[in-house]
């Protein structure tokens, strides 16, 4: 089983709570090798008030947290247990586990926050072999040549035609082999 993002329902205005209280049970329990980053996604927004400028933090989802996590057992009861979490968006419920987002909409999330679902220095390294999962290479592998995080590309060595090529790539359109 792989790590996936998953959207967990909350109280409104208890995101906040509940991402503390996940936080702990991941610190305090065994659950560390199974619920990895919990993220509220929030924005920055300039507010001028008064003639004063004002930067905001507001939630892009308010009631909703995204969870990365590995949909065992122990895992779906600790997160759908914790006080304050309403549910899984994408179960139907009568103990249907829920499905986890794609990643082209994980990366479109963590953009706007100015993030990345990979954690660069842990995933993604200069050698490694991922798979391209969308645009004009889809289904190749390639090899990482250089990683440019804050524009989100990667230039990846291809196999094409027999001949290794350079091709540029966003993060949304790989995944780790």
């Amino acid at each position: 089983m792989e790590k996936q993002w998953y959207v967990v329902n909350t109280y409104s205005g208890h995101e906040s709570k509940v991402k503390e209280k996940l936080e702990m049970k991941k610190a305090n329990s065994l659950m560390k090798d199974s619920i990895f980053r919990i993220i509220i996604p929030e924005h920055k927004e300039i507010e001028i008030k008064d003639g004063v400028q004002k930067e905001k933090v507001k939630k892009m989802f308010p009631g909703y947290i995204l969870v990365e996590m590995i949909m065992d057992d122990a895992a779906w009861y600790v997160v759908r247990n914790t006080p304050g979490v309403t549910g899984f968006i994408g179960s139907s419920g009568k103990g249907a586990k829920p499905t986890p987002l794609q990643p082209y909409e994980v990366d479109t999330i963590l953009r706007n926050m100015g993030i990345s679902r990979f954690e660069s220095d842990k995933e993604l390294e200069i050698g490694a072999k991922v798979k391209i999962v969308s645009g004009p290479f889809n289904g190749m592998f390639g090899i990482i040549s250089s990683i440019d995080m804050p524009n989100q590309k990667l230039e990846l060595n291809v196999d094409l035609f027999g001949q290794e090529t350079s091709v540029e790539v966003e993060l949304s359109q790989i995944e780790v082999a």
